[in-house]
């Protein structure tokens, strides 16, 4: 395929870069399967302790250089990122769609979010803005600063396989930090792609080598980078399972961590809703990506006035979607990412319909031509209570639940009862109910929307969630300040040596 070549993916290929350097590792073979047809894309090396202990110590070595560089001049170098991305689109696109599943529509638009942060990177590094303030000494100066961290490791899942690194890199570049990414071990030749394209962009600029850093591994990779002192920053997206674990072991050494996890993401449907807007919102937010977003739409809480009319419209819509090659953009929904999804998502339904579950359409795993990699599910819906178990929990497939509401009180304490906290909405004309949902009594979750899905945050937004979603902010507004260090500075230019609070030594 020719997106291989341009992306410069080989057969086989090295998994740890401190740049342009590729280190030779004897690390386990990581074979790369698409979804969409199951043929065998490449294999990756990925990394052993040494390659990864010399990667560490190349990022080391380039942040001393880094740090230095004016923060506008790093933001330069990545407005040359975001130039080589635009460039590079399509091709990394379409190894999105084909390595992950998802839509090609979907793999552009996630290429986009990497060019839109690299432009917000850009402004950015312009407005690293600290604080000044009035000091009670006469004489005195105070202010505050921010200064780079060190090494960012990045830990990335593989819905999101190339953006989310982008997230973090970009703003963690501008502000003085280098950066080490493990990709996901399900779409490691993403990662690689990436690395080939900001290298170049680094070589053109004379940038020393370790400022971006590749680690292609599994679990094991993932431990080293949690447990390393010598990285101050982890951000990770995944599961809550995986976030508990990173959290845990950075904070067994005072490090920081960065987490993005679970979603159980709800549309409360009011009966002032438009039900044209809601019902694209719901199911865009419940198939997109074929429900492995973490802000799918995973309940659909619903006025008992419409519960019936809206159950039909849904059901309707179902009926229309196109199942197939997530490369065609005839097609709506593409594989899940392995046969281990597709048996969660067999194990969910089977879960719910033994707590009682009425599934109004019907699930099942997609056979027959074109299907021969057994990833194609059928996205389905179901009727059930907020108290079962199966609702309570996030499974990454494209299964939604209906759920039935009397007052709006009710809808936001359903909405509210579950242990992820990331994405929320209310489909709504009323503007009291809008207000109270976007209320400290409303959502409990890190985004709450009206009148549009769950899905599709914007880079300028902080994005992420609470509760077990993990409490980490990423991309806009001041999510930059979590990549930096502050610093309190107080300056007397006085000629003598005031005390703070009056105190005094009467030296």
């Amino acid at each position: 395929m020719e997106f291989l070549k341009t992306l410069q993916i080989q057969k086989d290929n090295e998994g740890v870069s401190t740049g342009n350097e590729w280190i030779k590792s004897k690390g386990e073979k990581i074979n790369s399967f698409s979804p969409v047809n199951g043929n065998l894309i490449g294999s990756v090396m990925a990394a052993d302790k040494d390659s990864y202990d010399k990667a560490i110590s190349k990022a080391e070595e380039a942040f001393n250089t880094w740090r230095m560089m004016p923060a506008p001049k790093r933001g330069e170098i990545v407005r040359q990122i975001g130039e080589s991305l635009r460039e590079h689109k399509a091709a990394l696109g379409q190894l999105v769609s084909y390595e992950m599943g998802k839509s090609l529509q979907e793999g552009l638009g996630e290429v986009q979010e990497m060019i839109d942060i690299c432009d917000f990177a850009v402004g950015l590094s312009r407005q690293l803005h600290g604080l000044t303030m009035h000091s009670e000494r006469p004489g005195h100066r105070m202010y505050e600063q921010y200064h780079p961290l060190g090494i960012v490791g990045i830990i990335s899942a593989f819905n999101f396989p190339v953006a989310v690194w982008s997230w973090n890199s970009m703003l963690a570049w501008v502000c003085g930090d280098v950066c080490v990414w493990k990709p996901s071990e399900k779409a490691p030749l993403c990662g690689i792609a990436c690395q080939h394209i900001v290298a170049s962009v680094f070589k053109k600029n004379n940038i020393p080598e370790g400022v971006s850093c590749l680690v292609i591994g599994g679990r094991d990779v993932g431990e080293w980078l949690a447990s390393d002192e010598r990285i101050p920053l982890i951000s990770a997206t995944g599961s809550t399972r995986m976030g508990k674990a990173v959290g845990t072991a950075v904070a067994k050494r005072l490090g920081r961590s960065l987490l993005e996890l679970g979603g159980n993401n709800a549309i409360i449907i009011t009966q002032d809703a438009d039900l044209d807007i809601a019902i694209t919102g719901a199911v865009f937010g419940a198939v997109g990506t074929a429900g492995q977003r973490c802000t799918s739409t995973r309940r659909l809480i619903i006025h008992e006035s419409i519960y019936e009319e809206l159950k039909k419209k849904l059901a309707s819509a179902y009926k229309q979607l196109r199942i197939g090659d997530p490369l065609d953009e005839k097609n709506h929904v593409g594989p899940l990412i392995d046969k281990d999804a597709v048996n969660m998502y067999c194990n969910a339904i089977e879960k719910c319909k033994e707590e009682g579950g009425h599934f109004i359409v019907e699930g099942g795993i997609v056979s027959g031509d074109g299907f021969e990699s057994g990833c194609y599910v059928k996205p389905c819906i179901a009727e059930a209570e907020p108290g079962f178990s199966i609702v309570q929990q996030e499974t990454f497939a494209p299964i939604l639940y209906l759920l039935k509401y009397k007052t709006i009180d009710e809808a936001i304490a359903i909405q509210n009862n579950v242990p992820q906290g990331l994405s929320s909405s209310i489909m709504t004309l009323n503007l009291r109910e809008a207000e109270q949902f976007l209320s400290a009594a409303g959502s409990d979750c890190g985004i709450a929307n009206v009148n549009i899905g769950t899905s599709g945050a914007e880079i300028g937004g902080a994005f992420g969630g609470e509760k077990e979603t993990g409490g980490g902010r990423e991309s806009g507004s001041d999510a930059w300040k979590a990549y930096m260090r502050r610093q309190t500075n107080t300056i007397n230019y006085s000629h003598s040596l005031p005390l703070a609070q009056g105190i005094n030594f009467n030296l």
